[in-house]
C-alpha cells in the first residue's frame, strides 16, 4: 500500500514562524526530504528516527537532479511511510512544487500541500514595511531571477516590471540584477526608486541594507554574497528599519 506524501512549507528559516500544522506532520513523518534552506533547527521538529535526506539545489553548487527527487518522493511513499517534501519558504513560490505533484499523481500516490510564510512576506516584515500602499502600491509582482540555465529569463514582461507604482520581488536575482536594472532603466523606471536586498531571511545569518535600483545593480555587478537573497524595489522600499 503506498503512503502518504506531505509538501510543508518550512517558510524562511525562523522555526517560530512555522505553522502548527507544519510541526504535525514533521512529527509525524517516517522521512523528510529538505531542501538547503529548511534545514538546521526546523528539522529538531522531525520524528525521531525518521529518515533525513536532503536534496537541496543552489545555484552554482553541485545539486541532485529533480528526476531524482521526484523519484526518491515516490519510492519512499510507495513503501508505505508518511513523507515530508519540505520546502522553503512556500513550496508553491518558485518551488519546483509542480514538477513533484506530477510524479505523485503518476504513481497514484496521495498528497496535501501545507503552505508555509512566503519568502516575501517574511522579508517585508523583518525590514519593517507592508507590500502595499494605498494609491501608490496597488500592485504586488514576484518574479524569478533566473532560468534553468542560471541567466536571466529572456521572456520577463520588463513594461510591468518597470512599474514605479507596484512593488516588485525579484528572487534568486543577485547574479542577474544589473542586467534587469539595465533593461528595466531603458523602459523608464528611475535608477532611484528604492530597493532592498534581503539576505538569509529568518536565520541568524539575516541582513538587511537599503539601496536604490542603480546603486544596488553596481554592487551587485561588483560582488554577491554566497547566501539566499531577495531584492525588494519600489514605493515601499524607502521605509523600514533594522538595515545595514
Amino acid at each position: 500500500m503506498s503512503g502518504f506524501v506531505s509538501f510543508v512549507g518550512a517558510g524562511p528559516g525562523d522555526p517560530e514562524l512555522l505553522t502548527l500544522k507544519a510541526v504535525d506532520r514533521l512529527k509525524q513523518a517516517d522521512a523528510v526530504l529538505f531542501d538547503d534552506l529548511s534545514a538546521g533547527p526546523i528539522l529538531a521538529f522531525a520524528r525521531p528516527g525518521a529518515d533525513l535526506v536532503g536534496v537541496g539545489k543552489r545555484a552554482g553548487r553541485p545539486s541532485p537532479r529533480q528526476h531524482h527527487v521526484s523519484r526518491l518522493l515516490v519510492d519512499y511513499a510507495r513503501a508505505g511511510g508518511r513523507v515530508v517534501r519540505l520546502k522553503s519558504g512556500d513550496g508553491g513560490l518558485f518551488g519546483r512544487l509542480e514538477e513533484e505533484l506530477l510524479a505523485l499523481r503518476e504513481a497514484a500516490i496521495a498528497y496535501e500541500i501545507v503552505p508555509g510564510v512566503p519568502s516575501p512576506l517574511a522579508a517585508a516584515a523583518a525590514c519593517g514595511i507592508p507590500l502595499t500602499r494605498r494609491l501608490t502600491a496597488r500592485r504586488v509582482q514576484f518574479v524569478t531571477g533566473h532560468d534553468a540555465q542560471g541567466r536571466l529569463p529572456p521572456d520577463l514582461d520588463l513594461a510591468a516590471l518597470a512599474d514605479p507604482r507596484a512593488c516588485t520581488v525579484v528572487f534568486m536575482g543577485q547574479r542577474t540584477f544589473p542586467a534587469l536594472a539595465a533593461a528595466l532603466l531603458e523602459r523608464g523606471l528611475p535608477g532611484a526608486t528604492p530597493a532592498l536586498l534581503a539576505e538569509a531571511v529568518g536565520t541568524p545569518a539575516q541582513a538587511l541594507s537599503r539601496s536604490t535600483v542603480a546603486l544596488l545593480a553596481e554592487r551587485l555587478a561588483a560582488a554577491i554574497s554566497s547566501r539566499p537573497a531577495l531584492i525588494v524595489y519600489g514605493p515601499l522600499a524607502e521605509l523600514g528599519v533594522g538595515f545595514d
